[in-house]
């Protein structure tokens, strides 16, 4: 009897592979063909009086050659030639919609062919790949159509653009292909006795409730600001505003890598790897010092004045700096001219400004560092040391066995963000220091630096400010990812993701 419940379990759960094997090889080719039918060969739009556009717009036909059909993928290069800056906008984030779908369809079916089932959680993981993939397919698709009747058209030429069949196609397969996924997952869901995030809202709604306000706030101040992105790929002008401005593609950034781009990025990297390495080191070994400190008074004048340079301003360190280094009548120079009879001209002389820029940065910031570091060696229980006392270890020992070990979580967050800034010089330190000095510009000049100088010289400059903010921007993720997924590889613990 229990051989026959046996086998007839074995050959119901045969059947649930089976079906879910199925669902599987479905979705993963309806993935495929979705990928194939969004690649740049395949048109989603159709032009179907490119003269009469042409004419419109003063475009030369000679020169400037209109195809007759576009995927979204290659129409940006269309709103480019024709500058018809009022298709950009619209069709900027649908380029970026089919893009994230490719993305995410990738991982998708890469995911359905090696998949592995977790544990804890199936393939639930894989399936949500699959949902997010489809659901921005639908919404590129969808969008792409909407753009075509409702905005293309009435906006520019009636008539001028036509959806292809393709893009029907794509809408038709991406919502059959969410369908079977989230029938996939709804039996992965009761196998793991997963009740899935809508049931987690009706369960706990109030919590969700609450969380509506910070919803709002990054959607208002995080978010919707991100649409100034679209600045970096327009000629912008006030007439137009930003979302009818001329679209130009790249051509923004390629005025910063032809304005040595490199030399800025070498600069702005290599000070702030400096920064962030040995502005930790010292906040540790002051931390460590600080908290060695048996008198209670010594103790807190000590860290007072630690503290204390953090609270200067630029402004003020400018002075100070100017004060101890100008020719002639500065104190370090007049100090230096006495001991060895020879006066140096720091502002002429730039072998000398990265060091003394990382000195005063060292100077100002290691304070508020410290502070973070001793709260993590007052947090650490006293019975750690006690213990280590016992065993004849010295003060050396427990910092290094104890204090040291104990801090690397801290160490590792604060480096995490740290690095995600890399890209971001600090613009009042070095503008403060150096001023318009350009004799020191090839050590000193970072792309924080550079940008301000170009957007108060030229004017209607915003795109190529935007450019390389979008430049520092990408380039800091993808140092954080990286970052992270080393910490991850080593100890799953310290990620921040």
């Amino acid at each position: 009897m229990a051989k026959q419940t046996g086998d007839a379990l074995s050959v119901k759960l045969n059947r649930q592979i089976g079906k879910r094997n199925l669902g599987m090889l479905i979705a993963l080719g309806i993935s495929a063909l979705i990928v194939i039918l969004s690649l740049p060969f395949m048109n989603w739009i159709r032009i179907s009086y490119i003269r009469g556009f042409a004419e419109k717009y003063s475009i030369d036909l000679g020169k400037t050659p209109i195809f007759p059909g576009y995927s979204m993928l290659t129409f940006l290069g269309f709103v480019q030639k024709t500058k018809a800056g009022i298709l950009g906008f619209p069709a900027f984030l649908l380029f970026f919609a089919v893009v994230a779908s490719l993305v995410l369809h990738a991982v998708y079916i890469v995911n359905l062919i090696i998949a592995k089932p977790k544990r804890s959680n199936g393939l639930l993981g894989i399936y949500s790949f699959g949902k997010a993939s489809n659901i921005l397919s639908i919404i590129a698709s969808a969008g792409t159509i909407w753009y075509i009747f409702f905005w293309a058209n009435s906006r520019t030429f009636p008539g001028t653009f036509i959806p292809s069949p393709v893009v029907f196609i794509v809408l038709v397969l991406a919502v059959a292909n969410l369908v079977i996924v989230k029938a996939l997952e709804k039996t992965e869901l009761k196998k793991y006795h997963d009740h899935g995030f809508f049931e987690e809202v009706r369960r706990n709604w109030i919590l969700f409730v609450f969380l509506i306000p910070c919803f709002i706030y990054f959607l208002i101040n995080n978010y919707l600001p991100m649409s100034g992105i679209y600045f970096a790929f327009t000629q912008f002008n006030f007439r137009d505003g930003l979302f009818f401005s001329p679209f130009v593609g790249f051509k923004n950034f390629e005025f910063l890598v032809k304005a040595n781009l490199w030399p800025l990025t070498r600069n702005t990297i290599l000070y702030n790897i400096v920064f962030i390495g040995l502005g930790n080191v010292l906040q540790i070994f002051f931390a460590i010092l600080v908290s060695q400190v048996g008198v209670k008074w010594f103790k807190k004048t000590s860290q007072t004045l630690i503290f204390m340079p953090y609270f200067v301003s630029y402004v003020i360190l400018r002075v100070l700096v100017y004060s101890l280094l100008e020719d002639k009548l500065g104190l370090l120079d007049n100090l230096l001219g006495n001991l060895t009879g020879k006066n140096i001209d720091f502002y002429n002389t730039p072998k000398y400004w990265p060091g003394l820029i990382v000195f005063f940065s060292m100077w100002k910031g290691i304070g508020y560092g410290m502070v973070v570091y001793l709260a993590t060696i007052m947090g650490i229980s006293d019975e750690y040391y006690e213990a280590a006392k016992i065993d004849g270890a010295n003060i050396f020992q427990q910092i290094r066995f104890i204090t040291v070990p104990l801090l690397k979580p801290t160490f590792i967050i604060l480096l995490l963000y740290a690095i995600g800034g890399i890209m971001r010089g600090q613009f009042e330190l070095f503008y403060q220091m150096v001023g318009q000095n350009g004799i020191l510009y090839d050590l000193t000049d970072i792309i924080d630096t550079y940008v301000y100088r170009v957007t108060t010289t030229q004017a209607m400059s915003m795109g190529l400010a935007t450019a390389a903010g979008l430049y520092q921007s990408v380039f800091g993720l993808v140092i954080v990812v990286l970052t992270n997924w080393i910490i991850k590889r080593r100890n799953a613990e310290y990620a921040l993701f």
